[in-house]
């Protein structure tokens, strides 16, 4: 079962992940992880990668299709995979479909956690961090005792620059328009199904787990 994972900053794509993974035992791969394990296996494409990183440079798309390449044949991806992070771009998901003919394979599916801007955003701007300890807050999911006040040590709750909601709106769109293409592409190839992600965790993976299911062959 061979996996793309999409969704928007706090869409909950890695709590979906976790349980995809834990239920069909297949490898989470994040582009991440494939740059720390390329990097710590000391690989030519590793090393490459690790030269950009070093410099704050984005690594190039050869350099990670290669690493991706690299991953993707190894023996725990034989029975499927979850892709989390990658592709990008149209360009790295024909690359990505180019690697994957090499290997007898294809993706099976293209999963998007689809939540409303404004939940979003709401999500993502209620963290709040004491300034004393560092212990972080939501006002939604893990709210303080008493309001703006740290439950460990009554320091005072402040809110991250980078969660200011403005600031987080900001990101959305940013996001919301690199990842357009990407759904387009693969809607196209008729393999791209879009999942409620405003409901409970569970009930989302519910639905996941449904859809993987009644196409398992």
């Amino acid at each position: 079962m061979n996996i793309v994972l999409m969704g928007l900053p706090g869409a909950g794509k890695g709590t979906q992940a976790d349980k995809i993974v834990e239920k069909y035992a297949i490898p989470h791969i994040s582009t991440g992880d494939m740059f720390r394990a390329a990097i710590k296996e000391g690989t030519e494409l590793g090393l490459q990668a690790k030269s950009f990183m070093d410099q704050g440079a984005l690594v190039p798309d050869e350099v990670t299709i290669g690493i991706v390449r690299e991953r993707l044949a190894k023996s725990d991806c034989e029975k499927g995979f979850l892709l989390d992070g990658f592709p990008r771009t149209v360009p790295q998901a024909e690359a990505l479909d180019s690697i994957l003919a090499d290997l007898g394979k294809a993706i099976e599916h293209t999963l998007n956690i689809q939540v409303e801007k404004d939940e979003l955003i709401a999500r993502l701007s209620g963290r709040r961090i004491c300034k004393t300890c560092g212990a972080s807050y939501h006002l939604i999911f893990n709210p303080p005792a008493e309001e703006g006040k740290c439950d460990k040590d009554g320091g005072e709750l402040y809110t991250r620059a980078d969660d200011n909601p403005e600031t987080v709106a900001n990101r959305l769109e940013v996001n919301m328009k690199q990842a357009q293409p990407l759904l387009d592409f693969y809607e196209a190839k008729g393999v791209l199904t879009n999942i409620d992600g405003q409901q409970d965790i569970n009930k989302v993976f519910a639905d996941l787990d449904a859809l993987l299911q009644s196409n398992r062959s």
